[in-house]
């Protein structure tokens, strides 16, 4: 049995209000990690635009 099929199993027995606090937390999980992730591709953008900006690289990428 896998991590989701366990999740939903422990569900059917499971009362209305914590379920809606079990969503709850779900939800905010899910944005955390989003925000998470577009802070770790904005920390990258900066670092990689020290390179990005160099003149070798305008002439490597100029013919695409």
């Amino acid at each position: 049995m896998n991590i989701r099929e366990k999740i939903i199993q422990e569900t059917e027995d499971t009362p209305d209000g914590i379920l809606s606090e079990v969503l709850d937390y779900l939800q905010y999980l899910k944005v955390k990690h989003q925000q998470g992730m577009m802070e770790t591709a904005l920390f990258s953008e900066t670092i990689l635009q020290k390179d990005w900006l160099k003149p070798a690289e305008e002439v490597a990428w100029q013919n695409l």
